[in-house]
C-alpha cells in the first residue's frame, strides 16, 4: 500500500511539472488604439508572431486593437504602472507631458519619409532617455504618411476655416486649429467616427490612413495633401517586464521588435498613394493645398517649432541641428 502511494505521489509530482513546464510561457497582453485593420495594428500582430517564434515559445504576446483593452489616451499610463507590460501609442500624444515626445510634430521639417528617418535616428537617443525616466523602454517606431486636412468644404484660407470644431489628437494639432481660428476638440481615433456623424467634429488633420479607415467620405467632401509632418507610434514596454526577461528571450523581443518597425515603416510608405486614390474613388476630392492656404500653414509652423524650442531647451535645439547637419 505505501509503495503504490509512493508511486502514485511520484507520478503526480512527475505530470505536475510537465504540466507546469507546458504552461511556462510568459503573456503579454498589447493595447493597441487603432482599428484591427489599420496597418499600425497589424504589424501589432506580425510583431507578437515573431516574438512567439524568436524567443522559442517563451513570450506570448496578445494583441488588442482598437482601444479595446484600454483606451488610446489610457495606454501610456497602463504600462508605466504595470497593468499591462507592453503597449502602443501615438508618440506625440504624450507631448504635453513629455514635450520632447513633440519631435515628430514639427511642421514641415521632415516631410518625406527619408528625411522623417533621418529625423528619428538623431531623435532617439534622447527621446528613450526621456521614456527610461518614465519606466518605459520604446521597442520600435513606425510612422504614418504625411498630414493634411480633412474638411466638409473647400477652403483656400483662413477666412474659410473660422469656427470649425476641430478634431486634436495632440498639443500640434491644436495649436494648428487655434492658429486658423477653428475651436480644437480631443478625440481618440476610435472615436472619430462618431465624433462626425454627429458634428461633434467637423474637420481634422491626419494621413488618408484615417480617412480611409474611418470611411470619412460618409461625412467630410475635401482632402487636402499638406504633408505637414509624419508623426510616429512606438510600442513601448514597462522597464519592470523588460527586466524581468532573461537575455535570450529580451534578445529575441529586440530581433523582433527591429524587423517589425522596419516592414511598418515600408508598409506605411507602400499604402499612402492607395489611402489618396480610396478616398477619391468614393468621392473626396483630394488636392493639394492653395498657395495660400498653405502660405499660413508654413507660417504657423515656423512659430510652431519655435515654441518647440524654446520649451524643449538644448535637447530640442540638438536634435533640429543634427538633423540640419546631416
Amino acid at each position: 500500500m505505501q509503495l503504490k502511494t509512493l508511486a502514485s505521489l511520484t507520478l503526480g509530482a512527475a505530470v505536475s511539472l510537465a504540466v507546469s513546464g507546458a504552461v511556462a510561457a510568459e503573456k503579454w497582453d498589447m493595447p493597441m488604439a487603432y482599428a484591427s485593420t489599420n496597418f499600425h495594428s497589424e504589424h501589432g500582430v506580425i510583431f507578437a508572431d515573431k516574438v512567439k517564434e524568436y524567443t522559442g515559445g517563451e513570450l506570448e504576446i496578445t494583441v488588442h486593437p482598437g482601444g479595446s483593452l484600454f483606451k488610446g489616451g489610457e495606454i501610456k499610463r497602463a504600462v508605466q504602472t504595470g497593468q499591462a507590460p507592453i503597449g502602443e501609442r501615438f508618440m506625440s500624444a504624450h507631448a504635453n507631458e513629455l514635450p520632447i515626445l513633440g519631435w515628430d510634430n514639427l511642421p514641415f521639417l521632415a516631410t518625406t519619409y527619408e528625411d522623417n528617418e533621418k529625423l528619428w535616428s538623431v531623435a532617439k537617443d534622447v527621446v528613450n532617455a526621456a521614456l527610461a525616466e518614465q519606466s518605459l523602454v520604446a521597442l520600435y517606431t513606425c510612422p504614418w504618411p504625411g498630414q493634411g486636412f480633412y474638411f466638409k468644404k473647400e477652403v483656400e484660407s483662413s477666412a474659410d476655416t473660422k469656427g470649425i470644431k476641430f478634431r486634436s489628437y495632440n498639443s500640434a494639432t491644436a495649436t494648428f486649429a487655434e492658429e486658423l481660428g477653428m475651436i480644437p476638440v480631443q478625440i481618440e481615433a476610435a472615436e472619430l467616427s462618431q465624433a462626425l456623424a454627429t458634428g461633434v467634429a467637423e474637420a481634422f488633420i491626419s494621413s488618408g490612413s484615417t480617412g480611409y479607415d474611418r470611411k470619412v467620405w460618409e461625412h467630410l467632401t475635401h482632402y487636402y495633401k499638406v504633408n505637414a509632418w509624419l508623426p510616429r507610434n512606438y510600442v513601448m514596454v514597462n522597464k519592470g517586464a523588460w527586466d524581468s526577461l532573461d537575455d535570450a528571450t529580451r534578445a529575441g523581443l529586440q530581433k523582433a521588435a527591429d524587423e517589425t518597425g522596419a516592414s511598418c515603416a515600408a508598409k506605411s510608405a507602400e499604402l499612402s498613394e492607395f489611402y489618396f486614390d480610396e478616398l477619391a474613388k468614393n468621392g473626396m476630392a483630394v488636392e493639394f493645398a492653395g498657395d495660400e492656404f498653405l502660405a499660413e500653414l508654413r507660417e504657423i509652423g515656423a512659430k510652431m517649432q519655435a515654441d518647440w524650442l524654446s520649451t524643449t531647451g538644448s535637447d530640442g535645439q540638438a536634435i533640429v541641428d543634427a538633423f540640419n547637419a546631416k
